[in-house]
C-alpha cells in the first residue's frame, strides 16, 4: 500500500515489492501469483477489517444515527491509522481494466452500501429517520460525502484533522437525516 500511495500504481512492481519487504522477487511468487493477488488479498483484508465491526454494529438497539455514526467512526479510524490503504479503496479508476479488481472494489461499495441502506431501512421503520427520502439516496449522498472528504485529506497529504472534518460531516447527516 505504502508503495502505491508513494509511486503510484506504476511504481507497484514485484520488484520494487521485493525491494521494500527485503525478500527475492521468487519469494513473492511463492505465496501470490502475481500483482493482481496482491491487490486483491489487500481489498479482501479492508473487507474484513469493516465487516467485521460491522456485523456487531447491525445487532446493536443503536439508532439508525448511532450505527451510522460507528461504522464511520470505524472507517475513518482504519484510514487514519493505514492512510496508504485509501491509494488502493479509492482507485477504482485505475482498476478498470482489471475485471477482478474493479468487481473486489465494487463489492465492498456494494456491501457498504447495503450496510447503509439496511440501517436507514429500520431508521425509517422505527420513525427516527425522514422517509420522504429512499435509503438509496440516503446511502449514495453519505457514501460520496465521506468518499469526498477522505479523498481530499489524502490528496493534501493528511494535513487536517480527518477525525474532526468527518465528525463534522456527521453531524450535518444527522440534520438531513
Amino acid at each position: 500500500m505504502e508503495i502505491i500511495a508513494n509511486k503510484g500504481i506504476q511504481g507497484f512492481t514485484i520488484k520494487n515489492i521485493s525491494k521494500e519487504i527485503g525478500i527475492s522477487e521468487p519469494a513473492i511468487y511463492r505465496h501470490f501469483e502475481n500483482k493482481t493477488a496482491i491487490l486483491i488479498t489487500i481489498l479482501d483484508n479492508f473487507k474484513a477489517m469493516i465487516g467485521s465491526s460491522s456485523s456487531s454494529l447491525m445487532d446493536s438497539e443503536n439508532t439508525a444515527i448511532g450505527k451510522i455514526e460507528c461504522m464511520f467512526s470505524r472507517m475513518l479510524t482504519i484510514f487514519i491509522e493505514q492512510p496508504a490503504i485509501i491509494s488502493v479503496i479509492f482507485s477504482e479508476e485505475i482498476f478498470k481494466s482489471e475485471i477482478v479488481l474493479k468487481n473486489k472494489i465494487l463489492e465492498i461499495q456494494n456491501l457498504n452500501q447495503a450496510r447503509i441502506e439496511n440501517i436507514i431501512e429500520k431508521g425509517q421503520a422505527d420513525n427516527n429517520v425522514r422517509t420522504d427520502i429512499d435509503k438509496s439516496t440516503f446511502a449514495l449522498m453519505f457514501m460520496g460525502a465521506f468518499r469526498l472528504l477522505v479523498k481530499r485529506w489524502d490528496l493534501n497529504d493528511y494535513n487536517s484533522n480527518l477525525k474532526l472534518e468527518g465528525g463534522k460531516l456527521l453531524n450535518s447527516f444527522k440534520l438531513f437525516i
